[in-house]
């Protein structure tokens, strides 16, 4: 049976501090869940023209102005095909003074600057054009199928003598028009030129490319082929997405909806307060009576399971297995909603038969799978630790509430 998945945006108040909160639901339950406090502008994604301040060479970094009051960190290996003002090559060392595009890709988190970058991305939902990588490749989650009748479509583009960016076919490429596509292209070469080849010419710290809303890119980058519903109960709001839709995808206008029951606000109809809650707490509760306890350190997330009030007749190995397998689930959509990234170590309850331990991590790398930043389970080591990885893009969303809690 289909799992039924909206886009939910609306707005709360969470202490006392009126927030836009965008939130993913499948079939009733939050499996994904991003705010902001009302009128804050978005900063990830943004492109600058910074200026190196000094060159840290014992952690391969720079740190680069972006404003009078913001700085951001520069890993030099985020440096290749840079694109200087003063027309200076590439293929000389970053030096104190110069400057240069940068963007970020990382937002600031647990006191640290926000990450750059100098190999731009311009994201629409069906392409990526990037000025780093000159290459055109596709999503991995892409059919072998599909990948290459994208790969048709891109043929003159890959036979183009001076192509100074590299094109990446998203996931959601698979469900556009020949049309859309091209559409996006153009418009994505647009913004390149835009930025990239004028922004050259620009005064330090000018914003070359401020990032949308960010409501707007979770309807831009929320895979399409999963989505059945957008629904927003903030007129504003649902007239920006009417125009994105209208531009991007009219195919999809028939999904966006207008929330107007004043008697059950939006965040209620969905426990969008109980999503907030859970993430507040280290222990949740599975059906099975078992529990997992999520812990975040400086270094790494610690997940434990343990078998709680279990009270199955069955022998202890197939119990274990039972609760192993629903933390598996669990554990992929509580990474997801709080947004948790770096080193992740889990400690499943031990099981001695190795085909269960095999079922176990192939389980839970399928609904890792599901979550559109880049997640990986690596291995499980003899003490029985199954190590992941998640990319870092925003910071956690305790931190969020955190500062909330702060004002």
């Amino acid at each position: 049976m289909k799992k039924l998945n909206k886009l939910i945006i609306t707005e709360m108040l969470l202490n006392e501090v009126p927030c836009t909160v965008c939130a993913i639901v499948q079939d009733q339950k939050v499996i994904e869940l991003r705010l902001e406090p009302s009128g804050k502008k978005n900063t990830l994604n943004n492109i600058y023209v910074g200026q190196v301040e000094n060159i840290a060479a014992n952690i391969q970094a720079a740190f680069v102005r972006l404003s009078d009051s913001v700085n951001g960190y520069l890993p030099l290996n985020q440096c290749t095909n840079a694109i200087y003002t003063d027309g200076r090559k590439t293929d000389q060392p970053l030096r104190p003074g110069d400057q240069l595009l940068v963007q970020i890709n990382r937002e600031a988190m647990k006191g640290k600057l926000p990450a750059l970058t100098a190999n731009l991305n311009f994201s629409g939902k069906y392409l990526v054009l990037t000025t780093g990588n000159r290459k055109i490749g596709f999503s991995n989650k892409l059919s072998k199928e599909e990948s290459s009748l994208l790969n048709k479509w891109l043929e003159e583009e890959r036979s183009l003598p001076e192509r100074e960016y590299g094109i990446i076919a998203r996931t959601n490429a698979a469900e556009a028009s020949k049309k859309q596509f091209f559409h996006e292209l153009e418009m994505l070469k647009k913004q390149y030129e835009k930025v990239a080849v004028h922004g050259r010419n620009r005064t330090c710290y000018s914003l070359l490319y401020e990032a949308e809303p960010f409501y707007l890119a979770a309807v831009r980058d929320v895979y399409t082929r999963d989505l059945d519903e957008i629904v927003t109960d903030i007129p504003e709001i649902h007239e920006k997405i009417f125009a994105y839709l209208s531009e991007f995808q009219p195919d999809k206008l028939e999904i966006l909806k207008l929330y107007q029951d004043k008697l059950l606000p939006l965040y209620k109809l969905y426990s969008l307060e109980g999503a907030i809650d859970e993430v507040c707490h280290e222990k949740i509760w599975l059906k099975s009576g078992g529990f997992l306890v999520i812990q975040q350190t400086e270094a790494f997330v610690s997940i434990d399971v343990n078998s709680g009030k279990y009270t199955g007749k069955k022998k202890a190995e197939e119990t274990y297995r039972k609760i192993n397998l629903e933390a598996a689930a669990e554990i992929a959509r509580q990474i997801r909603l709080r947004n948790l990234s770096g080193i992740i170590l889990v400690d499943f309850i031990n099981m001695e038969n190795p085909d269960h331990q095999d079922e176990l991590f192939h389980v839970l790398q399928k609904y890792l799978r599901k979550d559109p930043v880049k997640c990986k389970a690596i291995d499980i080591t003899p003490l029985h630790i199954l190590e992941m990885t998640r990319q870092k893009v925003r910071r956690p969303l305790i931190e969020d509430l955190r500062e909330l809690s702060a004002k």
